[in-house]
């Protein structure tokens, strides 16, 4: 898509009144490439994590809803005029021996091939870079997952490889690794 006609995303940062969107990305056919659905106890663990990386202003990252405003809208559109479309986020983490940014995200299957992650990707590369504390920011998707990693793709992320991979924990990928130099962004 191009820059033109690529859909307005705001980032919230994520609250309390996110869980029901959690559940609602816990779908079946949204976790396909991440281990499949979680359990209602992980996905009350995960939010309260989600909450608590929002909360914290010591650079370990953020997480944030995703909201599609409408064509056209400035940034202060209204609720009413605006739909939630998912999450991204970005956290901390050691790889390869550097400290970087990982990022992550889900999109409704409604606001899907839409151009939402990516303009959601670009927010979020911001938001880390603003941070000042990493260099790079990565994203591990699926080597069988093509729309996540058109996402990176088109985000402007550069593909390091193929990877093994664990996620959730006990459940081996093989991904790739995509990187993103916020020196540069």
């Amino acid at each position: 898509m191009d820059d033109n006609r690529a859909p307005t995303v705001r980032l919230e940062p994520w609250s309390e009144g996110d869980a029901e969107l959690l559940r609602a990305l816990n779908a079946p056919e949204l976790t396909t490439h991440l281990g499949g659905p979680e359990s209602e106890e992980v996905l009350a663990r995960r939010h309260r994590r989600y909450v608590d990386l929002s909360a914290d202003r010591t650079g370990a990252g953020r997480m944030f809803r995703i909201v599609l405003l409408p064509t056209g809208a400035a940034d202060e559109a209204t609720e009413a005029e605006a739909a939630t479309a998912g999450s991204i986020g970005f956290w901390a983490r050691e790889w390869a021996g550097e400290q970087v940014y990982e990022t992550g995200w889900a999109v409704l299957p409604a606001f899907q091939r839409r151009g939402v992650a990516t303009a959601a990707a670009r927010a979020v590369a911001e938001r880390a870079r603003a941070e000042g504390r990493r260099r790079h920011l990565h994203a591990f998707p699926s080597v069988d997952h093509p729309a996540s990693n058109a996402v990176c793709r088109a985000a402007g992320f550069e593909l390091l490889g193929p990877q093994d991979f664990e996620y959730p924990p006990g459940h081996p990928i093989r991904c790739n690794d995509w990187r993103l130099d916020l020196d540069r962004f």
